[in-house]
């Protein structure tokens, strides 16, 4: 199944507090549970450019911009790239 990555800053909205932002990410992980062929793998909070960092699996691509436009449906900005295991891409590489 491919794997995407979504790096997120938080824009558009304005959060009273950290549980707020925190609370809308329980909201954001439980839509792309239900509401999308998705699976969400892992989420971050980071420091730097981007904000939190999204890793899910989907089965095709329309399903990735499913996800990320629903993420960004809350407020938040995202650029989404397909992602490969490194181990995974050793072998592609070693096809070649």
């Amino acid at each position: 199944m491919p794997k995407y990555a979504a790096m997120t800053t938080v824009t558009d909205r304005d959060f009273q507090n950290v549980q707020e932002l925190a609370t809308l990410w329980g909201e954001i992980a439980a839509e792309i549970e239900n509401n999308h062929d998705a699976e969400l793998k892992e989420s971050y909070a980071t420091l730097g450019e981007y904000d939190f960092i999204v890793i899910y699996d989907v089965e095709d691509q329309d399903d990735a911009f499913q996800v990320a436009l629903s993420i960004e449906r809350h407020g938040l900005d995202t650029q989404t790239m397909a992602i490969e295991d490194t181990d995974n891409f050793a072998e592609l590489v070693d096809d070649i």
